[in-house]
């Protein structure tokens, strides 16, 4: 029988400025997934919410705040029923926001950068981010 371990939740912000463009940024170089487009995110620590988490992520990762019950989830993706081993699985959980306090700033990733809705499609992103910018396109109806 296989060893099957508990998935990484992850939380990802897809935040929507005023024109309808999508922010996304590009993954440490040397890190895994390194040089690809994602939704800026990361890991639900033990005793947090998602909500909570992604709120905390955000501002870890792009300098501004956000008020957690803004949040509208989207959707989700996981590679937990095939993952390749040794690694680990992961369900990442998708949501937008519209309001926030501050300027963005790329504080985590390579660089960051707003992308028309139409063009998600077009760049160059984590297996699992592919499902989440289709479910994204569907919701915001681009």
């Amino acid at each position: 029988m296989q060893n099957i371990s508990t998935p990484v939740l992850v939380v990802a912000v897809a935040l929507i400025d005023r024109d309808g463009r999508i922010l996304l940024q590009r993954r440490r170089l040397g890190s895994e997934h390194g040089g690809l487009w994602e939704f800026p995110g990361g890991k639900v620590e033990p005793g947090e919410t998602p909500h909570i988490a992604a709120a905390r992520e955000i501002e870890e990762e792009l300098g501004v705040r956000l008020d957690a019950v803004r949040l509208e989830p989207v959707s989700f993706a996981s590679d937990v029923a095939a993952p390749a081993p040794p690694r680990r699985s992961y369900v990442i959980l998708l949501y937008t926001c519209r309001i926030w306090e501050g300027q963005v700033e790329c504080r985590d990733g390579e660089e960051i950068a707003w992308f028309r809705a139409s063009g998600l499609a077009d760049l160059a992103m984590p297996p699992l981010d592919y499902p989440l910018a289709e479910a994204l396109l569907q919701k915001i109806g681009n």
